[in-house]
């Protein structure tokens, strides 16, 4: 029996949309900094603050925005999220000073927590089944390629012309994600199965959260806090230790060897379970952080970045695609919401608690205090999901071997 189709149009549309989506975020993170210390004349606080504000904007208007999905549709809803997420990114070429400047930063959060649900709940609603693992892994990756282009684009551009010029670039990206988003043909509502009910209009606490997936989402939010290390301050810590003219090739290296491990991971995603992948992906990207707080040469600082790639990057699309087969259709919304919000809450806290951290600190020290928080967190996941997964699929194999004797809950 042949595999259902997997690179559709549709597909295809949602995932350079959310390549376009993902790339000025990436370049504003990774070269904003810079910008608030040497043009606005802030410091590594306020660099923390203006990461921390834009994801609280996201993570605030997250858990609202699966209700909003079903009630205004979800084209409607990705349609609007990406012109105002245009409209903030065109207005970085009018902000000159650190006031004006996190007030953007709250506007553009909220068009980017919203299309990120909306991007997310699309592409699982096209995916089928019994590739979603395999699809999810391949949409994330198309995220994770723009946290590869967008760090070496921004990185690059500052080093040869100015922010004017790299703000009119990321206003290019973020119309060519509105223009990719208008290729797939979406319907203008919801399919029957997947809308809420009459009877449960209004915000209610199971509009805003999904209890089922609350385990596996809140492990999202304490990795991504650790991940905040590496996504604020790595340009930083790059020019303390002499290399900065590498930095931009760290991403490229996490790139690399993410789409080596890609294939693998999704379909043993797929076939073996969750457990599977991500215990050894903790490991891995502890593995990581540790050898970049030790870092003495290039070729370290890049088998860091690899290997962060390898680990990190494959964490994220296997939590997500845990959260959405884990609820009903119509309540992948609210799933995706609750892993996004979680995911967020922890970079957007991580941005500002590890900034305090760092002035004391040192950002070498840094990197070696959050390695070995990744390498508790292992403990963690298994508490907090890595168990309850391990006993199901135990359960499972003993209702295959024996039909006629399934277990009974007492």
């Amino acid at each position: 029996m042949s595999r259902p189709k997997l690179w559709t149009r549709d597909f295809l549309g949602i995932s350079l949309s959310s390549f376009f989506l993902f790339l000025p975020f990436y370049i504003l993170m990774i070269t904003l900094p810079i910008y608030t210390i040497n043009d606005l004349g802030g410091n590594k606080a306020e660099v923390g603050l203006i990461v921390t504000l834009f994801l609280i904007a996201a993570v605030v208007i997250r858990p609202f925005t699966g209700k909003l999905l079903d009630v205004y549709g979800k084209r409607e809803m990705l349609y609007f999220s990406l012109i105002l997420y245009l409209v903030a990114t065109i207005l970085y070429l009018v902000t000159y000073n650190f006031t004006l400047l996190l007030i953007l930063r709250a506007v553009h959060g909220i068009g980017f927590g919203i299309a990120t649900i909306a991007l997310g709940t699309i592409v699982a609603d096209i995916l089928p089944q019994e590739r979603r693992g395999e699809g999810m892994g391949y949409y994330a990756l198309f995220m994770n390629l723009a946290m590869v282009v967008g760090p070496f684009l921004g990185l690059t551009i500052i080093q040869f012309t100015t922010f004017k010029i790299l703000f009119i670039i990321t206003s290019f990206f973020s119309l060519f994600a509105l223009i990719a988003a208008m290729v797939p043909k979406l319907p203008k509502k919801a399919p029957q199965s997947y809308q809420i009910p009459a009877t449960k209009k209004g915000f209610k606490l199971d509009d805003l959260i999904e209890r089922k997936v609350l385990g596996v989402t809140i492990m999202a939010g304490i990795l991504s806090f650790s991940y905040a290390s590496v996504l604020s301050f790595l340009s930083i810590y790059a020019i303390e230790i002499n290399m900065e003219k590498t930095a931009s090739l760290f991403f490229v290296a996490y790139a690399a060897l993410l789409i080596l491990s890609r294939p693998f991971s999704g379909r043993a995603f797929d076939q073996y379970g969750e457990n599977f992948i991500l215990y050894p992906s903790i490991v891995i990207y502890g593995i990581g952080v540790l050898l970049l707080s030790q870092t003495t040469n290039p070729v370290t600082f890049l088998l860091a970045g690899g290997l962060i790639g390898v680990g990190y990057g494959t964490i994220g699309p296997a939590i997500q695609t845990i959260a959405i087969n884990n609820v009903e259709p119509r309540r992948r919304g609210v799933a995706t919401a609750t892993f996004f919000t979680f995911f967020d809450s922890g970079i957007g806290v991580g941005s500002f608690v590890l900034g305090i951290v760092a002035g004391y600190t040192g950002l070498s020290k840094l990197y070696l205090y959050t390695s070995i928080f990744i390498f508790i967190s292992i403990g963690l996941y298994y508490l907090l999901h890595g168990k309850k997964q391990k006993e199901d699929k135990q359960k499972i194999k003993r209702e295959q071997k024996n039909p006629l004797q399934k277990e009974v809950s007492p």
